[in-house]
């Protein structure tokens, strides 16, 4: 199966389509049932993505997250245990607001349980609103950003960003005074989680513009398993810590995927040992 060219054609196909979305003067949108928005775009890009995906990998199993279908989204069988896992529009709060940027449309492809590909596009973060598009092809393969090769994020010179986002409404957790103390700058408004997940494993400034800076630790707790697995595909790659908030690793997707929502119960990746240490300790109290 030929990764790249499928990422490329999913870069070519969804740019424009994201941009014809945007533009809209009406965009239908709705709330579901856990307060996150669906709008019309999402369904009619995660139907783009399946069609793409299908054309490439007629029986690997697909699990996304928008859709009328809801589980039955699950579907296929391939005896390699092949899964792709879809998420239309992470970010829809920042999609359907005319002055947001930090959304993306994600796929990552997962073999025997383990994150091995993603593709993550977003396209409104680079100069003037273009586009920037990470992606990893699989095994072994360098991490791309707009097709140039990039390396992870140091852990010698860890960032003092963190992003610890909470759902809207959330009382500040435990850990958020001890890492303030320790000169932490605390990221807590959710925007896109997979977004901060990349910013987490590569340095995206020099893409961007605004500039998007680098965070030396996200942490999530209930993260979807649509919002995480790109995330975890990367962080692995960038040889960085993944894991959860009892500090245990996680090298695959360790949760049933069979439900409504699959939620990992937290999500830790970190090139900050200190903070990663701190969220930890204090979770575990």
């Amino acid at each position: 199966m030929d990764i790249p060219s499928l990422w490329q054609e999913l870069e070519n196909i969804l740019t424009p389509m994201l941009a014809g979305f945007r533009s809209k003067r009406s965009l239908r949108v709705e709330q579901k049932s856990d307060r996150t928005l669906l709008s019309e775009a999402d369904e009619a890009v995660q139907d783009q993505i399946i069609k793409c995906v299908r054309a490439a990998d007629p029986n690997g199993l697909i699990l996304g997250e928008e859709g009328v279908h809801g589980p039955d989204l699950l579907r296929g069988s391939d005896p390699s245990n092949r899964l792709w896992i879809i998420d239309p529009i992470d970010g829809t709060a920042q999609f359907v607001d005319g002055a947001g940027r930090e959304f993306c449309s994600v796929v990552c492809l997962v073999e025997d349980r383990t994150p091995v590909a993603a593709f993550v596009l977003a396209p409104e973060i680079g100069p003037s609103r273009s586009s920037v598009c990470i992606s990893l092809s699989g095994r072994n393969e360098p991490i791309l950003i707009n097709g140039i090769r990039v390396a992870g994020r140091s852990m010698s010179s860890p960032s003092r960003l963190v992003s610890v986002t909470r759902s809207s409404g959330t009382d500040a957790r435990v850990y958020e005074p001890e890492l303030m103390e320790r000169g932490y700058q605390l990221k807590v408004r959710t925007t896109s989680q997979t977004l901060d997940m990349v910013r987490t494993c590569v340095d995206l400034a020099p893409f961007t513009d605004p500039t998007l800076e680098s965070f030396g630790l996200f942490y999530r707790e209930r993260q979807k398993v649509w919002d995480g697995a790109a995330g975890m595909c990367l962080a692995a790659a960038a040889g960085l810590f993944v894991g959860d908030g009892t500090g245990r690793g996680r090298a695959a997707i360790d949760i049933p995927l069979d439900a409504a929502d699959p939620v990992f119960g937290s999500t830790l990746v970190a090139s900050d040992s200190v903070a990663a240490q701190i969220v930890v300790e204090a979770s575990n109290r």
